[in-house]
């Protein structure tokens, strides 16, 4: 059998009465964050393009707006959204973004088809998995070679997340895999000047899935070696067919890697979390930026191209959104400020010549020995005026699974992202109060269009 055939038999065969407790609690977790995602981005600039560049009218919803959309248009708004802020999870494994492409296309499907809760939950355990896994074929590939993985694997992973919501057959999920395959695409040049494209990169995924789905259904022929054949998927974005594809069926609905997923504490991107936690420590130590002369930072090899290169434009970010991609930005706003939340990141504080003069103090190294993409790791090692050195380290990130944020946390996070984006308490608590029955029956989101 061909990859997406195996692919297609586990995810349709998925038993949701066998999905174990602590996953279903995750999905409603995710569930949870992306929502408040949406709400915190609604009013921003690039969702009020995205809005204005497509037309209005159609049976889905995009969250946090009242007019209403095509469930290819919604699902595109509410992962641009979602994503928007790179404050969604991560997938430790990838890096991959999983919710925030999967969940507003099944949610988009949903309302369009009428799928039932259950119908919804397994679309989104099987994308949800699917995409983790993904990540894994050929690790590290595909960003390599200049393509953003959650934006080209997200595109395979919500189709077959809509294809299993709506109930599709074998043959027509298979389809739908090879069509997406020659729908995906997600560059990662928006590095060089903090261009706003990686933020679209979810939502065409995540539209991608939904047509994908529907042409698939319509017996729309696609190609069955669509991820290993010569042409195919990994040969296109990985530069390499030769890949580990029994990572994609070995323990499917048994090993879960939703149950993993990081939810990041930082409104920033995955790999800077750690050291956004060293850089706190070392301010609670009561140092002055003034005080400090030198940051040296060890890294991993694959960090080096988003993280660190060229130098000189992260010690001086052309944007907001470009600071997100910056670890010496990163450390040095949350050493002034005190955190890296929304705040941390706008035209103010990448102007702000304090923040700006600590950040052109650090430097980096490659350790040859970092555990990227395995686990996520910081370290900051200041040198002060009276030639001391203090210095932290950190293992993992944040939030993933050595040190997982509560549920307390997340819905915590959640109200500042929605009370960020114009939502009262009234509505914010009621949303909380819907998600424990969120699957259960009819899935109905129109509460969200306001």
């Amino acid at each position: 059998m061909a990859v997406a055939e195996r692919i297609a038999d586990q995810a349709l065969a998925l038993e949701v009465s066998a999905v174990p407790a602590a996953v279903r609690t995750r999905i409603e977790e995710l569930l949870i964050d992306v929502v408040g995602l949406c709400v915190a981005a609604r009013n921003t600039d690039y969702i009020k393009a995205v809005v204005a560049g497509v037309d209005s009218g159609g049976a889905a919803t995009a969250i946090g707006h009242r007019a209403t959309y095509a469930a290819e248009t919604a699902a595109m708004i509410n992962g641009c959204a979602a994503h928007g802020e790179d404050f969604d999870d991560t997938f430790e494994g990838g890096p991959v973004h999983s919710s925030a492409v999967i969940m507003p296309a099944v949610l988009a499907a949903c309302e369009r088809f009428g799928c039932d809760g259950t119908a919804a939950f397994k679309g989104m355990v099987a994308g949800i998995e699917t995409l983790c896994r993904l990540s894994m074929v050929i690790p590290k590939a595909i960003h390599k070679s200049g393509f953003h993985p959650t934006g080209v694997l997200g595109a395979m992973a919500a189709t077959l997340a809509v294809s299993v919501t709506m109930g599709l057959n074998r043959r027509q999920t298979v389809d739908a895999l090879g069509i997406a395959g020659s729908m995906a695409g997600g560059i990662i040049e928006y590095l060089a000047e903090g261009a706003w494209t990686k933020r679209l990169h979810a939502g065409w995924a995540a539209k991608i899935g939904i047509q994908a789905a529907r042409f698939g259904q319509q017996g729309f022929l696609g190609p069955r070696t669509v991820f290993e054949g010569t042409h195919g998927f990994y040969y296109a974005f990985a530069r390499n067919a030769e890949g580990d594809y029994g990572v994609l069926t070995e323990g499917f609905g048994k090993q879960w890697y939703t149950d993993v997923i990081t939810f990041k504490p930082y409104a920033t991107g995955t790999m800077n979390q750690p050291y956004v936690d060293c850089a706190l420590r070392l301010a609670r130590k009561g140092i002055k930026p003034e005080d400090v002369t030198d940051i040296l930072c060890e890294t991993a090899e694959g960090y080096v191209h988003r993280l660190w290169d060229p130098l000189p434009s992260k010690h001086r970010p052309a944007n907001d959104y470009a600071a997100k991609f910056s670890a010496p930005f990163n450390i040095a706003v949350a050493f002034v400020t005190g955190g890296a939340g929304l705040a941390a990141f706008t035209e103010d504080t990448v102007r702000d010549e304090r923040i700006l003069a600590l950040s052109s103090k650090v430097r980096y190294v490659v350790d040859p020995n970092n555990p990227y993409p395995k686990a996520y790791t910081g370290h900051v090692r200041m040198t002060l005026k009276d030639g001391s050195v203090v210095e932290e380290r950190q293992n993992h990130i944040r939030g993933g699974a050595q040190e997982p944020l509560t549920r307390a946390e997340i819905e915590d996070k959640f109200r500042r992202n929605a009370l960020f984006g114009g939502w009262d308490e009234a509505q914010l608590s009621a949303f909380l109060k819907s998600v424990p029955g969120f699957f259960d029956g009819a899935v109905s989101v129109t509460a969200l269009r306001k």
